[in-house]
């Protein structure tokens, strides 16, 4: 398991610099940001994405259902809180009151690291349109599920953790890999069950009826460049042009979509 993910105050703070320097320029390309715009994000965890929003002006809402991590956010982020910039919904994201919970829509919604634990993604992803305000915006940063680790295998407290395409393994073996090293068995088989491809991901987004407004592929995802002191490299054209296998080589895509107005 990597230090960081057991340091919950570094890792909140890694996640307002990976925002900060990727996340908000990679938005703003295609996007206005505003003073003042409403953004939410689904599992936000200790609110460190958010952070660089709020930095920005913006007004931020956070769903997760995680209740100690928003306990961490309430310490990392008292001032904020205090100044109603910033409040947390600990709940189950499908079951949210959009009026009472969320009072108003959004310009932006963000998912970072969070689409690939979802169940019924499509359900969610059509159903975020209600959430956003005419011209809003979606982001989404994921690591694709072929990727080296893309069964999240490096929180596993074994040697399982530096061990790349193992989730890949047939999942009867997968299952008995994990209990015999006394892994969390039914939080990886979980993972398995909710991890995303590329193509999926596109998929449900044209049927739900959204369109893009940005896409970036990474060879090398950019919080490597806090866990391993890499720098980050976008995909090479060539393999993000070649459908299912730049699964296997593309550790972090970004994306935005935004509700197609002339989908009927």
């Amino acid at each position: 398991m990597f230090e960081f993910h057991a340091d919950r105050k570094r890792y909140f703070d890694i996640q307002v610099l990976n925002a900060e320097k990727y996340v908000l320029p990679f938005i703003m390309e295609s996007f206005l940001l505003r003073p003042g715009m409403r953004v939410l994000e689904i599992g936000c965890g200790e609110g460190g994405v958010l952070k660089a929003f709020i930095n920005r002006g913006c007004e931020a809402v956070g769903v997760e259902l995680d209740a100690p991590r928003v306990e961490h956010a309430k310490e990392f982020l008292p001032d904020d809180i205090a100044a109603g910039h910033l409040h947390f919904v600990v709940k189950d994201i499908y079951l949210v009151d959009i009026e009472k919970d969320f009072n108003g829509l959004f310009d932006i919604i963000l998912l970072k690291d969070v689409i690939e634990h979802i169940h019924d993604q499509a359900r969610l992803i059509g159903w975020m349109k209600k959430f956003l305000k005419p011209g809003g915006i979606i982001f989404f940063g994921f690591p694709p599920w072929y990727m080296p680790f893309g069964g999240h295998q490096q929180i596993c407290k074994s040697k399982l953790s530096r061990l790349p395409y193992i989730h890949l393994l047939p999942k009867s073996l997968y299952r008995w890999i994990l209990k015999n090293r006394k892994e969390n068995v039914e939080e990886m088989m979980e993972i398995r069950e909710t991890g995303i491809s590329i193509e999926r991901f596109e998929k449900i987004c044209r049927q739900e009826g959204y369109r893009f407004l940005g896409t970036r592929h990474y060879l090398l995802n950019p919080i490597y460049e806090w866990k391993f002191g890499w720098k980050p490299r976008k995909q090479a054209g060539l393999i993000k042009a070649i459908p299912f296998f730049r699964n296997f080589l593309t550790t972090c895509v970004y994306y935005i979509i935004q509700p197609d107005n002339k989908v009927v």
